[in-house]
């Protein structure tokens, strides 16, 4: 078994949000869920073209930045490849890979999605935040993994949200829906559409995502144009995701690049 640690969507090098890419282990999924409990990290095995994700506290349908992970992994045995493309194990979504320009991009399909009725109230239940008002209709929207996108005034509120994450998870289970990602437009200087936001999906508030791909590009698909979308400030680790809209396909991309010495194994991962 083979392990390589990359860190993926850094706003600036040496930064972004980690992932183990894992090849040549056979292990059942309990053994894989309880090594990325173990790693305490979101982990991608790449078995062939197909990429299986784990984060430390559950099996993913879809992660891109663990999917940006298997792509420098994969670019690096393929470097004169133009596209690549891998299958997911859960729901066999394909997803095309592409590189260029020291970055790395998925393409993917907006979704059709349902759009839940929110009862009033719920948001500021959900978000633990009395009196909450959206800055904009919130709306589910989906390139594999459904997010309800919740506006908030700015990033002072954003940053601000201590939301409660048993409450989220218990409504996303029933809705289906992949928690809740709020999101602020950004007017500080910068050129572009710029915007910063939070993802919300985990028990733990530990846990809370530096980078969510999925999210940037469900964001993207309900804003209709490409953006720059800051994340991480919340833990620590700056990211920067960029996204654009080609011949109506989304495309979700930023850095990646290892983080440590590859690692090898001569056996799999434990079983349980």
């Amino acid at each position: 078994m083979q392990i390589r640690a990359l860190k993926c969507f850094g706003e600036h090098a040496g930064g972004g949000n980690p992932a183990l890419v894992i090849e040549g282990d056979h292990s059942n999924e309990e053994a894989r869920r309880a090594l990325a409990q173990a790693r305490n990290t979101t982990c991608v095995f790449l078995d062939g073209e197909v990429v299986d994700f784990y984060y430390p506290h559950m099996r993913s349908p879809l992660c891109l930045h663990a999917t940006l992970a298997a792509a420098h992994v994969l670019f690096a045995r393929h470097p004169d490849a133009a596209l690549l493309s891998v299958t997911t194990a859960m729901r066999g979504q394909r997803l095309e890979l592409l590189h260029g320009d020291g970055a790395f991009y998925i393409r993917l399909q907006a979704q059709e999605v349902e759009q839940p009725v929110l009862a009033p109230g719920l948001l500021e239940e959900l978000l633990a935040a009395p009196g909450f008002t959206p800055a904009s209709p919130p709306r589910v929207a989906s390139v594999g993994s459904p997010k309800l996108l919740v506006e908030v005034p700015g990033p002072a509120t954003l940053h601000g949200l201590r939301p409660d994450l048993a409450a989220i998870t218990a409504w996303g289970k029933d809705a289906g829906i992949n928690g809740i990602y709020a999101w602020s437009r950004l007017q500080d200087g910068r050129n572009g559409d710029y915007y910063e936001g939070r993802n919300f999906n985990h028990l733990d508030p530990a846990l809370e995502d530096s980078a969510t791909g999925v999210a940037a590009g469900a964001l993207t698909a309900l804003l209709g144009h490409g953006i720059e979308l800051l994340q991480g400030r919340a833990t620590g680790q700056s990211c920067l995701i960029r996204t654009r809209v080609e011949n109506g396909a989304i495309l979700v991309g930023g850095r990646a690049e290892p983080a440590a010495v590859v690692t090898s194994f001569s056996g799999a991962a434990p079983r349980s």
